[in-house]
């Protein structure tokens, strides 16, 4: 049965956990690696050989040694070096404590380089862990993925309990990381960089996923997007996920899009991004071919500089009956200079079929063709708190159209100053317990507009 929260309460409920998984990946990131698990300790360098025990002196000369034999437990410590090859862990991990775990070696940085490397079918990973579970995989760097529309770096597939952390990716066909159709997934801190080039979906992709974290990612300069390439999607049927922390910017499409395609996907945060310099929108939401999108989450985040809109609430896709989207929150975001060429909007609503929509305590400011545009929308609108300026009129209630004071937006500084008129003037109602740095909100005698509350 599915669980209908209210707007306030899907803001507290969803985003006390997009904190923790920011909180849990702020800082640099740990150049040791994971301590060694309760099982053995293996080691892989470009100077062993796979005839070795695998120990610290003797080292395994391949990955795929050490994919085809840890078991439960057992951590494989990688020394720096290039690995002309593809990684299929053969095992799973038994639960959290006895998870399987592939790391860097403490201060080393090891590539694995797919030039030359057949990654078999259409669809496939140079890592690729498919119908395994409890895996962490962290620190690694991998490029040079695939030369089919679908092949791409890290891909997470048919599986549950697994943790890509750390790693980074470089010019990869398809997605930098693709998670398909698994459960209970942590995606965090990882850079993920000319990704979808020239191949379909998305740099870091999100399918079919139910309970997920993708905190704390750099995403940016993606390939063409001739046939993929938004920055991170959540899709086709995913649910209980938060996107938070990330970075993603000069990405060729949307940065970053929850999107339910054909099958009912719900209960997703999107909190606390910045997302700017992409060629289309920093953010949108969309049933493009007729699944139900709902409960959906969107605050604290930051959008400037984008080619086209902050958000859109969008309505294109497939040639279906409707493109059906139900209990959207879009609240204490800051939208600053979007557009190009004559178009551009801080918040567009042009989905006939988005009912329960509330957008409240948002700054728009200096977007090109108009600060909120509202050409169709369902039942159950409600625009109120919002702070416009620029070109284009208001709309709703309880607005201010002046300039919001921020601190040095077109440098990216979307910080209040002390005179702001957002200070103090945001709505309580349902409005984040922090804003996007994971201070309190409020710090004064009112809820302040915008993803920043001013200290």
């Amino acid at each position: 049965m599915h669980r209908r929260a209210s707007a306030a309460g899907l803001v507290l409920e969803v985003l006390v956990l997009s904190l923790l998984s920011v909180a849990a990946g702020c800082g640099d990131s740990d150049a040791t690696g994971p301590e060694q698990g309760p099982g053995n300790a293996y080691y892989v360098a470009p100077y062993g050989d796979d005839d070795d025990p695998g120990t610290l002196d003797s080292p395994w000369r391949t990955i795929g040694m050490a994919a085809a034999t840890i078991e439960a437990g057992d951590t494989v410590f990688v020394r720096a070096g290039t690995y002309s090859e593809r990684v299929v862990p053969a095992n799973s991990g038994t639960s959290s404590s006895l998870s399987i775990v592939y790391s860097a070696y403490s201060g080393e940085e090891p590539v694995i380089d797919g030039t030359g490397v057949d990654i078999p079918g259409d669809m496939g990973g140079l890592v690729e862990l498919s119908g395994v579970s409890h895996i962490v995989f962290e620190g690694f760097t991998v490029r040079n993925a695939g030369i089919e529309d679908n092949h791409c770096g890290i891909l997470l597939d048919g599986s549950s309990s697994l943790t890509v952390r750390n790693c980074r990716t470089y010019n990869t066909v398809s997605s930098g990381i693709g998670v398909w159709d698994c459960s209970s997934v942590v995606i965090e801190g990882n850079e993920v960089e000319l990704a979808c080039n020239d191949g379909e979906q998305e740099c870091i992709t999100v399918a079919g996923t139910d309970v997920f974290t993708v905190s704390n990612n750099h995403v940016h300069d993606s390939g063409p997007g001739s046939i993929g390439g938004e920055g991170i999607d959540i899709k086709d049927g995913s649910s209980s996920g938060t996107v938070s922390g990330n970075t993603v910017h000069d990405i060729n499409r949307i940065g970053i899009y929850v999107d339910a395609w054909d099958k009912r996907t719900e209960l997703i945060t999107v909190c606390g991004n910045l997302v700017h310099n992409t060629a289309d929108d920093g953010f949108a939401v969309a049933s493009e071919a007729g699944g139900l999108l709902t409960d959906v989450l969107v605050c604290n985040n930051i959008a400037y500089g984008n080619a086209n809109s902050g958000i859109t609430v969008a309505s294109w896709g497939e040639p279906v009956s409707s493109h059906p989207i139900s209990d959207l929150v879009i609240i204490n975001n800051t939208f600053f200079g979007n557009g190009s060429q004559g178009w551009g909007v801080g918040i567009s609503i042009e989905n006939p079929d988005a009912d329960d929509v509330t957008v409240r305590n948002n700054i728009l400011s200096g977007n090109l063709y108009a600060q909120i545009l509202v050409e169709e929308s369902g039942t159950g609108l409600v625009v109120d708190h919002n702070l416009f300026f620029g070109t284009g009129d208001p709309y709703g209630s309880a607005y201010l159209t002046e300039d919001p004071g921020l601190v040095d937006p077109a440098s990216g500084d979307m910080h209040l100053q002390p005179a702001s008129p957002a200070i103090d003037t945001g709505s309580p109602d349902g409005a984040p317990p922090v804003d996007f740095e994971g201070n309190a909100r409020p710090q004064g005698a009112g809820y302040d507009m915008g993803a920043y509350e001013y200290i």
